[in-house]
């Protein structure tokens, strides 16, 4: 994420580094320990890796590599930590299991991105005022 503060800008970032693969197993290891600690994840996505009996890695699919992929990613937060004493609140691993959390307890707001229906929200909040472009 990138802000603007006093007409400087900023990088805000965990100040970690992690290669994707690391963070498709860490997500596939939290949400195998979730499901396992409340059934109720189970009844709510009876399609999930836990639900049919299976870890979520199983579910790992490399694609072949191709020229200019990205195997991580990776922010320079020196100047916020240098220049406002930014820190995270939170590490990496506590703050992706909040968000998958969330995820897992607010269905509607995925579902409706991912139907598309969000747009119909984005349209009676933003019409008129020429910053919505669907």
């Amino acid at each position: 994420m990138i802000i603007s503060l006093n007409l400087e800008s900023y990088n805000i970032g965990g100040c970690n580094e992690w290669a994707n693969i690391d963070i498709v197993l860490l997500i596939g290891q939290i949400m195998d320990e979730l499901f396992a600690s409340d059934p109720r994840w189970l009844q709510a996505y009876p399609h999930s890796a836990a639900a049919q009996g299976r870890k979520s890695a199983d579910l790992i699919q490399h694609a072949r590599d191709r020229p200019g992929h990205d195997r991580r990613y990776a922010i320079d937060a020196t100047k916020i930590t240098r220049g406002l004493g930014f820190q995270p609140a939170v590490d990496f691993p506590a703050g992706i299991r909040q968000t998958i959390r969330w995820y897992l307890e607010h269905p509607e707001w995925w579902r409706a991105v991912m139907d598309g229906s969000y747009c119909q929200w984005l349209e009676r909040q933003y019409e008129g005022d020429g910053h919505y472009r669907p």
